[in-house]
């Protein structure tokens, strides 16, 4: 199913009722995000609106968001579409913290919101909501170790973005420690 799927969502959330979700749906290649805006909005953002709002109201105990570091100050879409997903997690935490989640707004069909979404399910909401922001994770898919190692093989040059450019990494073992924490 599509995190963009409202149905879908509660439907999972209603049958499988998990305890922790660690939503890691997301566009999250820049150059294909820069091409498809809308779409990068649509998935990352409104995805994550949707799975956190269906989390909140099936009962789930914590929703870890897995962010970018490309949130911080962003400079292109698919960094600011993920900033824009922290936002709404921050924005979920503030509202049930404050006992407030029934205010929480609806990105209903009326249909979805007549089928789907009992307010009642939001009477007592106690998920909590937290992010973690990742930078570059060695041997992971889309991890730029590949290119810059098949670039020193064929006698370099080794491209970076900018030269003053300072790139930090986390082994695989240490983004999975992170996420657990």
């Amino acid at each position: 199913g599509s995190v963009r799927d409202s149905r879908k969502m509660f439907q999972v959330f209603e049958e499988y009722r998990p305890q922790v979700v660690y939503h890691a749906a997301a566009h999250k290649h820049v150059p294909l995000m820069e091409d498809s805006p809308c779409e990068a909005i649509k998935n990352n953002a409104i995805g994550t609106y949707k799975t956190a709002l269906a989390a909140a109201a099936y009962g789930c105990e914590r929703f870890v968001l897995i962010s970018t570091d490309k949130a911080v100050n962003p400079t292109n879409i698919m960094g600011a579409s993920k900033r824009l997903c922290e936002m709404i997690i921050q924005s979920f935490d503030a509202k049930i913290k404050q006992g407030k989640a029934s205010e929480l707004p609806l990105l209903f069909t009326n249909e979805e919101r007549e089928s789907f979404c009992d307010l009642a399910l939001l009477k007592d909401v106690r998920t909590e909501f937290v992010a973690v922001r990742f930078g570059n994770v060695l041997g992971s898919n889309g991890s730029v170790i590949p290119i810059f190692k098949k670039q020193i093989e064929q006698g370099g040059p080794v491209t970076v973005t900018h030269p003053e450019i300072i790139r930090y990494f986390m082994t695989i073992p240490e983004a999975v420690s992170l996420v657990m924490l």
